[in-house]
């Protein structure tokens, strides 16, 4: 690890507990604050996230581009890295000098919605307009417009079908908006 990522790495975990203080305080004062730390970090965030929580676990900094208006919730883990190459290589009897990995980017469009517990894997891209599911295993590009779930994750449908669906649950149902969220 690089000095300069190390110091990131410890200036993030020793100021992103202000984020939750602040959280007590003014929930949107406090994703200001964290939205600025994201960025001085090295995270490319274009636009203005809704919220993103500070459980969130975050690898390369500088290789995770986040887009306008995107909600990451609690326990998502954006994995930058993978290190399997060196264990692949040492099975068939290749020991390398050092660890083999490789490192890509992960990039998340404008209004998307990803769910508590989800794996983002090295190289993902999710498209506009995307809903993940809770839990789910995200990895390759995901189409713009789609809902996906699951482990291993897949598209179930589109999010115009899922915005319908929603409109005739709250037609047939009582619900509690959160109105000052949007």
């Amino acid at each position: 690890m690089s000095l300069n990522r190390f110091f990131k790495k410890i200036f993030y975990h020793s100021f992103k507990y202000i984020v939750l203080i602040l959280d007590i305080i003014n929930p949107r004062l406090s994703m200001k604050f964290y939205n600025k730390l994201l960025k001085f970090v090295g995270i490319n965030i274009i636009g203005i996230p809704r919220y993103i929580s500070y459980k969130v676990r975050f690898d390369t900094f500088e290789l995770i581009e986040i887009g306008d208006r995107v909600v990451i919730s609690e326990k998502v883990i954006l994995l930058t890295h993978d290190y399997t190459f060196t264990t692949a290589l040492i099975s068939i009897g290749e020991i390398p000098k050092t660890d083999v990995s490789f490192n890509r980017r992960i990039i998340i469009g404008n209004n998307v919605f990803i769910g508590m517990g989800v794996i983002v894997l090295p190289g993902t891209k999710i498209g506009n307009n995307v809903i993940i599911g809770a839990g789910s295993v995200v990895r390759g590009t995901i189409p713009e417009n789609s809902v996906y779930i699951g482990n291993p994750g897949k598209v179930i449908g589109s999010i115009q079908d899922y915005a319908e669906k929603c409109k005739l649950k709250i037609k047939s149902q009582d619900f509690n908006f959160h109105e000052d969220s949007f």
